[in-house]
């Protein structure tokens, strides 16, 4: 699976519609094509100058009669290099929708690419304030017709959803993929108030982004002071993230999930079930209250039309679908259609990679859906039944190697992917379902509610809902983790009272799947997940009451006819990925070790860009916690004719049981000779975590 924060992509019912009862008629009688194709002009070098001064740079593709016919324009505003890294994304939607008759502007942030100015952190105030004045530079551009849409995966979803958030009145209707609402919960640093290993991925990525060089032949001569200046200027990023522990102003800065009032213009939510960014789904759904839609499809965290897993989608007849109807008025009747349209599988990704997972396309006409319904298992001595029965107190205690077949928070490839969980479920606390006597479909957001304790102030517990084949197999469906002083909410943690019993829901992520006759459900139960998420510190002991505790399943009954699925699959290739997993275990020393070979590729611009990583290596010792570390390094290069550049970038985490030592590093070279280096090393104070 490609995405953007691997390697930046080489590569409503109650909604109003613009047109109106006539449109929504005229749609009825005979479905949508895409307008014919027209010729395109492509504008390589667009600067734009903000309000204090600094101007951002990017490419913008018109449809070539927009001067004397002026057309909408669609913004996708991230960090991650238009002229090469990102652009054959950039130049496929550019033609691809400036030939339908919509404009394409792919502008490059703050300090990034070949913009001006320094990119100091992520989702910063001054990002969306930039947005805005491009949003109305866009608008006021006699090529525009003052409408402008706004789209983007990964971060680009993010600041999408954040740039709404400010309502600039050009900004017509949106498009977030693969992002999520809520950054401290479901955006790769923090994961149920646990620590999270793509934090530090993340963090060795982002640094690559932040002290990329730009380009010469944009940024001219002086292209090398501001390399130097975007060096300097780059902080230790992935310590200040570990030290925002709490969800605080920091984390709730650009969460949607605390104001969905904020957003009020037509919204189109895309997800993968195989992303973890998919669980903003539901509650975007069910918060906005603008004409929405969404779509979930197979893949992981990439575009519709890459799959990976596939099948994926012609995802340009959607696109120009969408933007047509909102930014021009055209009668596509694309509103008229379900609220929710998702692939519902019949496999896990993993179990059916590297091809394609099978299934089929269903819909549901609005969210939350009438067709589902919650069933409550309860968790006894004959594991889980559909009533109340006798249940025995257990215990669980953790050896901080629960976890290894759950890598990756965000999988990208087969060997990331949550794989056959016998083993970790023979080291949990589970509960069996009997075996299916029917086929049974499952669309929602499972929930488990357990009464449990434990004998140190700081716990995590980890639970995880698996499908079980006859043939003994186990995938996992969806999983939770909760850090136990997280209990009553992020913001405020409390320790825990050893020995004392508490009450704790949590919810599991949102899924779809069609179980089939003979295989069972199973809940599985732990004290962390590593190396997913960084361990407790004093290697407690959790019991659990189960009389107290159950499972809400979502069970869907689907309808008898489905609605017909408008947009046509893709197949794609076999997706077996690049990373190489590799687990060794040596007299209780663990080792999980992910590697990334080191490739080149040439770019349209003839910039031949190479590297690798993040390649990480994550250790620990059965039942010692604090013997733990992760690390990992990056390599990124940028050459072409006499312009040759590279950086170099590390981390490593280590703890004790009262705080974390987080070292980064980041090298860059010009020409084969150092020009720069920053080593940092900076302790962080363990907040209940």
């Amino acid at each position: 699976m490609s995405g953007s924060r691997r390697d930046f992509l080489a590569a409503t019912l109650g909604g109003i519609a613009l047109g109106g009862t006539a449109a929504r008629a005229a749609s009825a009688k005979a479905p949508w094509t895409l307008p014919p194709k027209g010729a395109v002009k492509h504008l390589k070098i667009v600067r734009i100058k903000m309000s204090d001064g600094v101007e951002l740079c990017g490419q913008i593709w018109l449809p070539a009669d927009a001067d004397t016919r002026p057309a909408p324009v669609v913004l996708e505003y991230i960090p991650y290099r238009t002229r090469d890294a990102y652009g054959a994304p950039d130049g496929y939607w550019g033609d691809t929708l400036a030939s339908h008759g919509i404009g394409f502007a792919r502008i490059d942030l703050r300090g990034s690419g070949d913009s001006g100015g320094l990119l100091r952190d992520e989702y910063l105030a001054q990002e969306q304030d930039d947005a805005v004045e491009i949003i109305a530079w866009l608008a006021a551009q006699q090529w525009s017709n003052g409408s402008v849409g706004m789209r983007g995966i990964s971060w680009g979803g993010f600041a999408t959803l954040q740039t709404a958030m400010r309502r600039p009145p050009a900004l017509k209707a949106i498009m977030p993929m693969a992002c999520s609402d809520r950054r401290f919960t479901d955006d790769a640093h923090f994961v149920g108030g646990c620590l999270g290993l793509t934090n530090f991925k993340w963090g060795a990525n982002f640094k690559g982004v932040m002290g990329a060089p730009p380009d010469p032949a944009v940024a001219g001569p002086d292209w090398e002071k501001m390399w130097r200046e975007r060096l300097e200027a780059s902080p230790p990023i992935i310590a200040r993230w570990t030290g925002h522990q709490r969800e605080d102003a920091y984390w709730r800065h650009g969460s949607l999930h605390f104001d969905y009032a904020a957003i009020t213009c037509p919204t189109y939510i895309v997800g993968g079930w195989a992303d973890a960014y998919v669980h903003s789904v539901p509650r975007l759904l069910e918060g906005l209250r603008c004409p929405r839609k969404a779509l979930v499809g197979p893949w992981g965290h990439t575009y519709a039309w890459l799959g990976g897993p596939g099948p994926a989608l012609d995802w340009a007849y959607e696109e120009v679908r969408w933007w047509s109807h909102w930014l021009r008025g055209a009668a596509t009747g694309i509103m008229d259609e379900p609220m929710l349209r998702f692939y519902r599988p019949d496999a896990t990704p993993a179990q059916s990679a590297p091809g394609a997972t099978p299934g089929a396309w269903s819909a549901e006409a609005i969210w939350p859906s009438r067709n589902v319904h919650q069933q409550r298992l309860h968790l006894t001595d004959a594991g889980l039944t559909p009533r109340p029965g006798p249940g025995k107190r257990r215990q669980h205690r953790s050896d901080n190697a629960i976890g290894l077949a759950t890598p990756e928070w965000v999988p990208f490839g087969q060997e990331e992917m949550p794989g056959d969980q016998r083993h970790d479920d023979a080291a949990s606390l589970c509960y069996d379902m009997a075996p299916l006597p029917a086929d049974v479909e499952l669309l929602g957001v499972p929930s488990v509610r357990l009464r449990l304790s434990a004998d140190k102030p700081v716990a995590q517990v980890a639970v995880r809902l698996c499908k079980v084949l006859p043939d003994g197999t186990s995938w996992r469906l969806a999983y939770g983790i909760l850090n136990l002083t997280h209990r009553d909410g992020h913001a405020s943690p409390a320790p825990l009272t050893p020995g004392k019993m508490v009450d704790v829901t949590i919810d599991l992520g949102f899924l779809a799947q069609r179980l089939k006759a003979g295989e069972r459900l199973r809940l599985a139960i732990s004290e962390g997940l590593w190396p997913l998420v960084w361990p407790s510190p004093d290697t407690p002991t959790l019991t659990l009451d189960p009389t107290a505790s159950a499972l809400m399943l979502p069970i869907r009954t689907p309808p008898l006819v489905e609605p017909a699925m408008p947009i046509q699959s893709v197949p794609v290739a076999p997706d077996h990925g690049e990373v190489v997993v590799k687990t060794v275990e040596d007299h209780g020393r663990i080792a999980v070790t992910g590697t990334w070979p080191d490739k080149s590729r040439t770019c349209a611009n003839g910039t031949i860009l190479s590297g690798y990583g993040p390649n990480t290596v994550a250790t620990i010792t059965r039942g010692a916690p604090n013997s733990g570390s992760w690390s990992g390094s990056r390599i990124s290069r940028y050459r072409r004719g006499d312009w040759n550049c590279e950086l170099r970038i590390g981390f490593t985490l280590t703890s004790t049981a009262r705080a974390f030592t987080v070292s980064e590093a980041l090298t860059a070279y010009k020409d084969g000779v150092e020009i720069f280096r920053r080593e940092a090393t900076n302790t962080v104070a363990r907040d209940l975590l």
